[in-house]
């Protein structure tokens, strides 16, 4: 009993929250991604293709920073988690560029 006492004793412990200031920050970028997708969509001046890369891009971006921040992959201890997501990222663009080539083919 008293070693497991004095084991815990030692550990360093973190802080418990990063405050609302990062919070803030990630729902003002997420807001403005938002809003930068609105406005390519309702600019009818801009090219289709233009206006579908950029919303494309916008959407990358905007799940980067909810996994960043919301889901808080950037902190320590996260790794198993990001390698099975950038593998099953790494699946579906194979599985899409094989059904291109496919039917293209």
């Amino acid at each position: 009993m008293e070693a497991n006492q004095q084991s815990t004793s030692h550990i360093k412990k973190g802080p418990v929250h990063e405050g609302p200031k990062n919070h803030v920050i990630a729902f003002a970028i997420s807001i403005a991604l938002t809003l930068l997708a609105f406005i390519a969509v309702a600019n009818a001046s801009l090219n289709p293709t233009f206006t579908l890369m950029f919303i494309v891009v916008m959407a990358i971006v905007q799940v980067i920073v909810q996994m960043a921040f919301w889901m808080h992959m950037k902190d320590r201890g996260h790794l198993f988690p990001i390698l099975g997501i950038l593998l099953g990222c790494l699946f579906v663009f194979t599985f899409i560029i094989m059904a291109v080539f496919w039917v293209w083919w």
